[in-house]
């Protein structure tokens, strides 16, 4: 029971160090359009290094090692865009303009209100609340799509802190590390559309609470049929959900609310700061 109580304790520790990241909003000021752009530009940086780098490698190996190289290769590749596909899919079926469960902003449902004075200041308006809606999505897919890559990370920890609690720290501390970033990405995006610092923070924090959950259902539910093979396969899936997220949303949404060249440097900083927050603990 102690060995569990020691392996849930690291996992919780890493999962809900989101938070930490999610402060940032309280200390941006929801005018800065530029923050905005360099961030979201962060955000597509983090996810494209982690996808790419880390949880596709790992989901490789892994299948390799239990499959052989040539099988184990075709069963990351095919798992790896069978999530592209999955999260394309779900992104055609829910489309943010036709969505009856998209929150609205007190901007749009003042658009036709009839002491509106001028149509400029009506389009302005409108411009403006699809924006917001946009942005709230967006926060919200990122915080789903980190939610989902957590949890089977956050299973990971947990099985290694129950095998040798010694290797657990330093893989619970990366992971806390670069969980840091992945709150930034939620709760930044949500903070501009809604003006709300507690909403942005506790979307964010939610994202990580996937981590002890995963441990937990782990626990309880998967442990007797967890195996390797499955665990590069749910790698896989989710390296593919959170590059075609970071390509399709993150990356022109930046370009949208900034100068091109603002995005590309977030960009590269989010892949700096994940390749660093990797190397730490080597």
């Amino acid at each position: 029971m102690e060995s569990l109580l020691y392996a849930f304790a690291l996992t919780l520790f890493a999962g809900l160090s989101t938070g930490i990241g999610s402060l940032l909003a309280f200390f941006t000021e929801k005018s800065n359009t530029k923050f905005l752009s360099v961030i979201l530009g962060f955000s597509a940086g983090v996810m494209i290094y982690v996808s790419m780098i880390e949880i596709f490698s790992e989901a490789r190996g892994s299948l390799i090692n239990e499959l052989g190289l040539l099988k184990g290769s075709w069963v990351t590749v095919i798992a790896f865009f069978c999530g592209i596909l999955l999260i394309a899919i779900i992104d055609k079926l829910i489309p943010s303009s036709e969505n009856p469960h998209e929150l609205h902003s007190i901007e749009e449902i003042n658009i036709d209100h009839p002491d509106a004075s001028h149509h400029i200041e009506q389009i302005k308006k409108r411009e403006e609340a699809q924006k917001n809606k946009k942005l709230m999505r967006l926060g919200i897919f990122t915080a789903l799509t980190i939610a989902i890559h957590n949890f089977p990370e956050g299973l990971a920890t947990f099985i290694v802190a129950i095998q040798d609690s010694q290797i657990a720290i330093p893989i619970a501390l990366a992971i806390a590390i670069h969980n840091i970033p992945e709150g930034i990405a939620v709760s930044v995006p949500i903070y501009y559309a809604t003006g709300n610092k507690r909403k942005a923070f506790f979307y964010s924090f939610l994202s990580g609470f996937s981590e002890p959950i995963g441990a937990l259902i782990g626990y309880l539910i998967l442990m007797p049929f967890i195996s390797d093979t499955l665990m590069g396969i749910i790698f896989a899936l989710v390296a593919g959900i959170m590059v075609f997220i970071s390509l399709d949303e993150l990356l022109p949404s930046a370009r949208e609310y900034g100068e091109h060249h603002l995005s590309i440097y977030g960009l590269v900083t989010g892949m700096m700061l994940m390749a660093f927050s990797l190397l730490l603990f080597i």
